[in-house]
């Protein structure tokens, strides 16, 4: 119980103390970040389900998912694009920019795009009636981070993303996306939108690989920023996906 609300604590508003996790519960928080997204994404669905279609309703529903993250993922989003921005292929000098608390014009222009990006891909999907993706995108988005931090080098040491990659319980890291998937597909069939559910496991997997790929290249690894820029992207990327495929 302990590492779902070390979870629920980090990633959400929600009120929940922290009382000093030790390592190994900060590790096996990862395994339920899926969990965390899901609820998130039952909540999204929610409030798009009684605000109804229109563009004030996909407007309200990007300002409540910001406002349950706290920004975090923004935050990351926003440093990653500086640095990759201003790093100029420089490995240290993209770690380096990463770090800066200041928020670059790089910054600026992809959190609106991305805000932007949200806002329009909700606007269609609930005149469209495919509002499972609103569910989906926040937990596929965040089942991304055990993905990732078992199969990437984790690059700067400190802070509670060191902890995450060192006692992270990697079989379980495995069984959690893989359970991630086959539940996304089995609710999906039950539901009678299994197209809906492959287009958005495309949409995440096709950007999980290519933020991954772009994250070796550049700077050998993951850190916590980047992981939370992988996040917000994949979680666009589901959204775009389904959208395309609707229509």
């Amino acid at each position: 119980m302990k590492p779902f609300l070390v979870a629920l604590r980090f990633l959400t508003r929600f009120p929940v103390t922290w009382n000093d996790p030790t390592p190994q519960q900060v590790g096996q928080s990862l395994l339920h970040y899926p969990l965390v997204g899901l609820l998130m994404g039952g909540a999204l669905a929610a409030a798009l389900g009684l605000l109804g279609t229109g563009p004030l309703a996909a407007a309200l529903v990007v300002a409540l998912w910001v406002v349950l993250t706290g920004l975090m993922h923004m935050d990351g989003l926003a440093d990653a694009a500086d640095a990759w921005i201003g790093g100029i292929g420089d490995r240290e000098r993209t770690l380096e920019i990463m770090k800066d608390p200041r928020c670059g014009p790089a910054a600026v222009a992809v959190l609106i795009l991305v805000l932007l990006v949200k806002y329009a891909a909700l606007l269609e999907l609930a005149g469209q009636g495919v509002g499972a993706a609103v569910l989906l995108a926040p937990f596929l988005g965040r089942a991304a981070l055990p993905l990732l931090f078992v199969t990437t080098p984790y690059v700067r040491p400190g802070g509670m993303g060191s902890l995450l990659a060192e006692y992270l319980p990697r079989r379980g890291a495995w069984g959690v996306v893989a359970a991630t998937a086959v539940a996304s597909l089995l609710g999906g069939l039950a539901l009678g939108q299994g197209g809906v559910v492959l287009a958005a496991l495309a949409g995440a997997l096709g950007v999980f690989l290519a933020g991954r790929a772009w994250m070796r290249h550049r700077i050998g690894g993951t850190t916590g920023d980047t992981a939370g820029a992988l996040v917000e992207l994949v979680e666009t990327g589901v959204l775009v996906a389904v959208v395309l495929a609707a229509g």
